[in-house]
């Protein structure tokens, strides 16, 4: 699993954090201010970016949290795989691999053989994000 620490106090909205082993795209930060005999809290909220779960953190500023590494990469779209499945090639190395179907029912419209695709790996999995444009 490619992840790198970061400080809890460093994150900002839209950022990227592990939590439950799952990573996930954090759409809230709160911050506390520090106590008499306390240090500063973070709370994040975040959802995950393959299950679609939202999840809280509470940790102190300081602290590290794990960051997943994002790769992202162009792809081309070979075959439609079952009904909810898709085989895709990548442009870099041109290895080949299967891609879940995204959720979106207008980028699943766009998605055919032959379709170029935005594909992120993270954690080492993998997700379609946008079509790209011809």
């Amino acid at each position: 699993m490619s992840t790198k620490p970061v400080d809890a106090g460093s994150l900002k909205v839209g950022s990227f954090v592990m939590i439950d082993g799952e990573p996930c795209k954090v759409l809230e930060v709160e911050r506390s201010k520090t106590g008499k005999h306390g240090s500063a809290k973070v709370r994040l909220v975040a959802v995950g970016l393959f299950d679609g779960v939202k999840r809280t953190l509470v940790v102190p500023a300081d602290s590290k949290v794990e960051s997943p590494v994002v790769r992202k990469f162009p792809a081309q779209v070979l075959a439609k795989v079952g009904g909810n499945s898709v085989q895709v090639m990548s442009l870099e190395d041109y290895s080949t691999f299967e891609v879940a179907m995204p959720e979106d029912p207008e980028l699943q419209q766009r998605i055919e053989p032959g379709a170029e695709v935005e594909v992120w790996e993270i954690a080492g999995r993998h997700k379609i994000m946008r079509a790209l444009k011809r």
